[in-house]
């Protein structure tokens, strides 16, 4: 069996690795490809396939002579539009098919362009209607005393103007490399108990804590060993778009110097006089030292 060929691939930016030995692209993943890639990369992915389609078609209709009546001898042009006609089924009467060859070609052409254009329509569709998260997760999370006891908090906003039902936020704390007795080398993670881990509806913002008590693993932690140790913090957040009635999901990643000691957030909540709540997201990753 022939070996495949081991790429290698970089990680999104604030993941320190790289994979080796990796399958860059495997023909199982391609529904999951077309979905992920930018819009610009969608079109251009679709325009390409177009073109490219009906260029093939159009050196098939000049592998025989004079089987498109109207067209030029031998015109690329002519038989690359008389292709463009046929998939997109227009047909406007100046060039047709006047041999068998050119009826089986124009008949296999207009089965490929049906084809095309039902998926093409499916995957716009499924990209269009896919349920994303619009969460803004604070650039850091601070670590200060809130009610005389030593806590982890970062803040998230919900920036639609509408509400996540049943939000719930799980803290997952990346430990530092650690060798097992059979010498196995390995990095696990320790999930964080959390003041409140869930939220009957989210609409503003939502500061996340937890506290460092003597159960806490961040209990024997100071900043030094923090920053030395490399610790990441996995944010990962669930929840109920309120429009869509559909499961949406938003995760984020602090690195060890992302986390700040003896800080506190800045308060970005207020209520006029009327009653009236308002919220400055231009200080929303904003801190202050204690």
């Amino acid at each position: 069996m022939k070996k495949k060929k081991s790429l290698l691939i970089a990680r999104k930016k604030g993941n320190k690795f790289v994979e080796l030995g990796q399958v860059f692209f495997h023909r199982g993943d391609i529904y999951h490809f077309l979905l992920t890639i930018t819009w610009l990369q969608f079109f251009g992915l679709i325009t390409l396939t177009y073109l490219i389609l009906n260029i093939i078609f159009a050196f098939a209709y000049l592998a025989r002579d004079n089987i498109i009546e109207n067209a030029r001898p031998n015109s690329l042009i002519d038989a690359f539009f008389f292709s463009i006609q046929t998939m997109a089924t227009i047909g406007y009467g100046a060039m047709y098919p006047k041999t068998l060859y050119a009826h089986i070609l124009v008949g296999l052409e207009v089965l490929i362009g049906l084809l095309g254009i039902a998926l093409a329509t499916g995957l716009m569709f499924a990209r269009f209607s896919r349920p994303t998260a619009r969460v803004l997760f604070s650039n850091v999370a601070v670590i200060s005393k809130y009610n005389n006891q030593p806590t982890l908090m970062f803040r998230l906003a919900n920036l639609r103007n509408n509400w996540i039902m049943e939000a719930q936020v799980r803290v997952s704390l990346l430990l530092p490399e650690e060798t097992t007795s059979e010498g196995y080398k390995m990095r696990r993670l320790y999930d964080l108990p959390l003041v409140r881990n869930q939220s009957p509806f989210l609409a503003l913002t939502w500061v996340v804590m937890h506290s460092i008590d003597e159960n806490s693993y961040l209990f024997s932690l100071d900043e030094e060993s923090f920053l030395a140790g490399e610790y990441q913090l996995f944010i990962a957040l669930t929840g109920l778009d309120a429009t869509l009635s559909q499961t949406i999901y938003a995760r984020h990643i602090y690195d060890a110097s992302d986390i700040k000691w003896n800080y506190r957030f800045i308060d970005v909540v207020h209520t006029n006089p009327d009653g009236t709540r308002y919220l400055e997201y231009d200080k929303f990753h904003d801190i202050t030292p204690i």
